[in-house]
């Protein structure tokens, strides 16, 4: 199947209003045989809410897919950057036993929908060589398909927007200033200021306030 017909293909499989019908087409694009889309920012223990759609056993969305979402929150804000739409491979635990003629090798190509961080995260037959070409093209078709199922992907009770507040608090920080320096042009205390850039690191799934800045940079937040 060539690009072209596979994109002409997704969009029709989108008005099925079925997330899951062009997610397949695309994994057998790639020459996968089970697909998992995850969106990695909303992760919390116990909980699966950051699976979006997947032909996975449940089993493995449970244990490998956990372990594989909290790998990438160890990604720093500059290396998402860098490595936008690209391809990259982990081993399954030994641990982890895979369905039957199904390799050890994951392939995980992360990419952005607006304000969410996704992952799509393939399985392939055992033996299998995977088209690096093709793999270049998955993270960027999945994000035309799922541009059409936004309410699917954020759902009103998980897009958190960040509070008046905090959008202040965000920008003088990309001022280069500090808590104590913040406290004082708004009129708050320093550990209201702290609270303040905790609650926008956590909605942005960032570890600093240089990665904060940096995410609210690259989706035009500042």
């Amino acid at each position: 199947m060539s690009r072209a017909r596979l994109l002409e293909d997704v969009r029709i499989a989108g008005k099925s209003g079925d997330i899951s019908d062009g997610l397949g087409l695309i994994a057998q694009y790639a020459s996968a045989c089970n697909y998992l889309l995850v969106r990695w920012d909303i992760y919390s223990e116990g909980s699966l809410d950051f699976a979006v759609s997947s032909n996975w056993p449940y089993d493995l969305v449970r244990k490998l897919g956990v372990i594989l979402v909290r790998a990438q929150l160890k990604v720093t804000e500059i290396e998402r950057c860098m490595s936008a739409m690209l391809p990259t491979y982990a081993d399954c635990p030994k641990t982890i036993r895979m369905p039957q003629n199904v390799g050890q090798q994951i392939c995980i190509i992360p990419f952005d929908v607006g304000p969410a961080r996704m992952a799509m995260l393939l399985l392939f037959p055992e033996g299998m060589i995977f088209s690096e070409n093709r793999l270049r093209d998955v993270g960027q078709i999945c994000a035309y398909h799922l541009a059409g199922f936004q309410q699917s992907i954020f759902g009103v009770e998980v897009l958190q927007d960040l509070t008046e507040r905090e959008m202040e608090c965000l920008s003088w920080i990309a001022e280069g200033k500090t808590s104590d320096e913040i406290s004082l042009i708004i009129g708050i205390s320093r550990n209201t200021v702290n609270n303040y850039i905790t609650g926008i690191m956590r909605k942005t799934s960032t570890k600093t306030r240089s990665e904060a800045i940096a995410h609210a940079v690259r989706n035009n937040l500042i």
